[in-house]
């Protein structure tokens, strides 16, 4: 066992489980921490919270619970995943689930890294980019529950957390793993608790990787995951061998779709032109989702047998959503399209459903929950960050996408690259 994960949502745990099997190390994903300790098959365990926007509290009970299960595996190194887009209010919850983290493990230090180059995600000068553009500066700080007003991750941990920040810049990268740790060193002398490091692109993630592979916990998104992988990975394992208990099977396949996201409203608009697609009404999930549920069943049914798998969606832009909060009430409208979902996730199963495609973190969730789904294999990437996995005791399969990942035809790829596999 080289690394235990606790990831504070669902897709982000199966991001960097997906980073971790395509460099080499069989993963296994847990929703939730498990309530047994059995011996698992795995180089790396991957466990995945609800814990991004909950109450701090809950979230540093959650991430301890994690932690000490890890532990009782035989887990030595740790790395706490959250979003590459720092999602976190002022009070937390990156911040304190960190410190808690260093606390229980008896240690002082450790990296800040939310960068992805490959999605998008750099880091300069400690300030976090989404492409071109300053965090604070993107589609984020329109965020409805974690708005991203600030871009300087220095700033953003000293408010949260109880200790100090410090910068390892772009140039040290450059020289290579050992100018990193003698740069930690130096910034652990002064009594820096949180290194923030700029990352451009993926050799600084591998120097990183090779910097870090002996610190006990380290924090970031699923970039570091890379270079962390690369140095853990036993000799002539390979990407294939590893994904290989993830792969895709069963051939009866529904796309669901609950995010909101730019990227998402992309894929819908897109995936709309090619294949079967049913909007999910809000008014009709709060007045009688029962027999909602079971009409949009009876749909996917009905247009099953088409080249592309049916879609159902409540996906809507930044105006509709607004119009619907303020008609329905934001909270209420949003568990009303999640349990609708949940009831159609259900009854799909029972109708013999056994490939579903979802884009969203909640709805992702919401979906392996309602499957019943508490453990998967990681299989194929399809987009970077987003594999297919398999459950470790049923016949499903899931592709679970995070709502700003994979490109306007994910939905589609996700079905005709993994057909016969």
């Amino acid at each position: 066992m080289r690394l235990g994960v606790i990831a504070d949502d669902f897709t982000g745990a199966t991001d960097i489980a997906s980073f971790l099997v395509q460099n080499g190390l069989a993963t296994i994903q847990f929703n939730g921490v498990p309530d047994n300790s059995d011996a698992l098959d795995a180089q790396a365990i991957v466990i995945s919270l609800k814990s991004r926007s909950c109450p701090v509290e809950q979230a540093i009970d959650q991430s301890l619970a994690a932690l000490k299960w890890l532990q009782q595996q035989g887990c030595e190194r740790f790395y706490f995943k959250y979003c590459s887009t720092f999602d976190s209010t002022a009070q937390g919850n990156i911040g304190p689930v960190t410190d808690a983290l260093l606390a229980a493990l008896d240690e002082t230090q450790t990296v800040i890294c939310p960068a992805l180059p490959i999605n998008g995600r750099t880091v300069y000068q400690g300030h976090l980019f989404v492409g071109e553009q300053l965090l604070s500066e993107s589609g984020m700080r329109h965020h409805p529950v974690t708005p991203m007003t600030d871009s300087n991750l220095l700033r953003l941990m000293a408010r949260q957390a109880k200790g100090k920040a410090g910068l390892i810049a772009a140039p040290i990268l450059d020289q290579g793993a050992a100018a990193v740790r003698s740069k930690l060193d130096e910034l652990r002398q002064q009594g820096i608790n949180y290194v923030v490091i700029d990352t451009l692109n993926e050799q600084h993630l591998l120097t990183q990787g090779e910097a870090l592979r002996d610190m006990r916990l380290v924090t970031g998104g699923s970039g570091l995951a890379i270079g962390l992988a690369r140095q853990w990975a036993q000799a002539g394992s390979d990407r294939r061998e590893a994904e290989e208990a993830g792969r895709p099977q069963g051939s009866r396949a529904v796309v669901i779709s609950g995010s909101c996201s730019q990227m998402t409203n992309w894929q819908v608009a897109t995936y709309r032109q090619q294949a079967p697609a049913q909007e999910v009404l809000v008014e009709r999930c709060l007045d009688d989702a029962e027999s909602y549920a079971q009409q949009l069943c009876d749909w996917v049914d009905a247009n099953s047998h088409q080249s592309l798998a049916p879609l159902l969606f409540a996906t809507a832009d930044a105006q509709q959503l607004q119009a619907i909060q303020q008609q329905y009430g934001a909270q209420r409208s949003s568990e009303a399209v999640e349990s609708l979902f949940a009831a159609v996730t259900r009854e799909l199963k029972a109708r013999g459903w056994q490939r579903f495609i979802v884009a969203g973190g909640e709805t992702s969730g919401v979906v392996a929950q309602s499957l019943g789904v508490t453990a998967f294999h990681i299989g194929p990437t399809i987009s970077p960050g987003v594999p297919w996995v398999r459950d470790i005791q049923q016949p499903l399969s899931l592709a679970l996408k995070s709502g700003n990942f994979g490109d306007e035809q994910f939905f589609r790829r996700a079905q005709t690259e993994f057909s016969h596999v």
